[in-house]
């Protein structure tokens, strides 16, 4: 299958959990683009995060005509996020693929048995 042709099947899959679970770029993108496109996960993570800003926009309005963003909450996080996003993307220079990946690995499996056994 070509490569643009499955960058648009990833692309929809991840609108898809993008909007039902507020996730998609990374949790979605960043493997997909490793296991089926053969990217290095520098590469991944940053074309991931390029390819979310659209998905993020539109899922946005959406939302908020739902009437279902809180904004001041959405914009406290979004200026702290995007602060430290900044200086965070540098990383990537210094950190190798491998130990990309395995942070990557290590934070979905913690974070996804926190979530299937709440308090």
């Amino acid at each position: 299958m070509p490569p643009v042709l499955l960058a648009v099947l990833i692309g929809l899959v991840s609108g898809a959990v993008a909007a039902l679970c507020g996730v998609g770029g990374g949790i979605i993108m960043v493997p997909f683009f490793v296991l089926l496109l053969g990217m290095p996960q520098k590469t991944a993570v940053a074309t991931s995060l390029a390819a979310i800003v659209l998905t993020a926009l539109i899922a946005s309005l959406r939302n908020h005509a739902n009437h279902f963003i809180d904004w001041r909450i959405a914009t406290a996080a979004g200026l702290a996020g995007a602060s430290v996003a900044w200086f965070a993307a540098d990383a990537l220079k210094y950190l190798s693929n491998a130990t990309l990946t395995r942070i990557f690995a290590v934070l979905l499996i913690v974070i996804g048995i926190r979530m299937l056994f709440p308090k």
